[in-house]
């Protein structure tokens, strides 16, 4: 029979629930997202590294988990918390429920909790340091010894060990090296689907070694967790992607690491964007696009609009924060949010085919 869990937050905030998946405890950043499906999609997505989740939506695991609904090989969150969790769940896609699956991968989660109270904790305060107890004792100065996310790179966790090859060989498609810091597995998928033959490469691997491989005709930077500005090894291969002038696209982390190795700056936001409900207004179109987002940094405008010969593209139009970049004289752009998103939206996957154009306008 679970027990009671405790959601301690640093700021000695308590909320008690009903402990489920793994009996154990749970560190991180706790953050909110706000999507009302897609939670096995969310549990396996590597930016959510270090972080415990909590989801808006009330009831959640009514429809299980598969083995195809992911974004990676493990679940990649420190915990998860929801105000309901359905012991009975019902789709003919499903092989277990969500709490095996939580035991499985060791996550602990908790359930009853007050999760519309929660988010508009963390929307006044920030997001904060938590972390899920089965015991309170002691627990807030664990809590509290446990590292901030800013100043942290969490990529080198996440990422893959060493270059692997995904999907069959496109006959006469081009090849690009997919730079991995905690690549969603639906980014590979789309990728492959428009046409691209794809190897993928650990994050930490230089531009030069890549290169040796004639083959390359481009190069993606992928979504990945943590502090942006602590990824020290990025900058440098984004400055020598601009040297080349290699064609370059990036989603999310991919994005702040571009817009940081063009000499920009990044902040993190007070409880950052995570859901599929994010509309941002392409400016190069004036149409707005309903999208799926998952960060807890920004690219910083003021210093975005110092560099020469890039021009800011997509804005969020909620907070008017940095969506999209591109250059104006080399083949490279980028955007902060996620045009792959599983199970959607699905308004700007136009942005892969923008990617396989420009390889073949080179």
């Amino acid at each position: 029979m679970p027990g009671k869990a405790f959601l301690i937050l640093e700021d000695g905030t308590i909320f008690e629930g009903t402990q489920f998946g793994w009996e154990g405890d749970a560190l991180g950043e706790v953050v909110f997202n706000t999507s009302m499906s897609g939670y096995q999609e969310v549990l396996t997505d590597p930016s959510y590294s270090g972080q415990i989740v909590a989801m808006t939506y009330p009831m959640i695991g009514n429809y299980g988990v598969n083995d195809e609904d992911v974004e990676s090989s493990s679940v990649q969150v420190a915990g998860f918390v929801v105000k309901e969790y359905s012991k009975t769940y019902s789709n003919f896609r499903a092989t277990r429920s969500l709490d095996d699956y939580l035991k499985e991968y060791k996550v602990p989660g908790i359930e009853g909790v007050d999760t519309r109270k929660l988010t508009r904790h963390i929307r006044d305060k920030g997001a904060m340091r938590a972390g899920i107890f089965l015991d309170k004792t002691g627990a807030l100065d664990r809590l509290r010894a446990h590292p901030p996310m800013a100043g942290l790179d969490l990529t080198r966790n996440v990422m893959c060990k060493k270059p692997y090859t995904f999907g069959q060989h496109i006959s006469n498609g081009p090849t690009i090296a997919v730079f991995d810091f905690g690549v969603k597995t639906n980014i590979l998928r789309l990728l492959k689907a428009e046409g691209f033959n794809i190897i993928v490469y650990p994050g930490i691997t230089p531009l030069s070694e890549v290169l040796t491989n004639s083959t390359i005709k481009g190069v993606f930077l992928s979504n990945g967790p943590g502090d942006p500005d602590a990824v020290e090894y990025a900058k440098v291969l984004v400055k020598d992607i601009i040297k080349t002038e290699i064609p370059c696209f990036g989603i999310c982390l991919g994005h702040q690491l571009i817009a940081l190795g063009l000499g920009a700056k990044t902040y993190k936001l007070k409880f950052g964007h995570r859901g599929g409900n994010q509309p941002v207004k392409n400016l190069l179109t004036q149409k707005v696009e309903i999208t799926s987002q998952n960060h807890g940094f920004a690219v910083d405008l003021e210093s975005m609009k110092k560099i020469p010969n890039v021009e800011i593209t997509h804005i969020n139009c909620n907070d008017t924060t940095v969506e999209g970049l591109r250059h104006k004289k080399q083949p490279l752009f980028c955007v902060q949010y996620h045009p792959e998103a599983n199970p959607g939206p699905h308004d700007s996957r136009y942005l892969f085919k923008e990617f396989y154009s420009m390889l073949s306008q080179g």
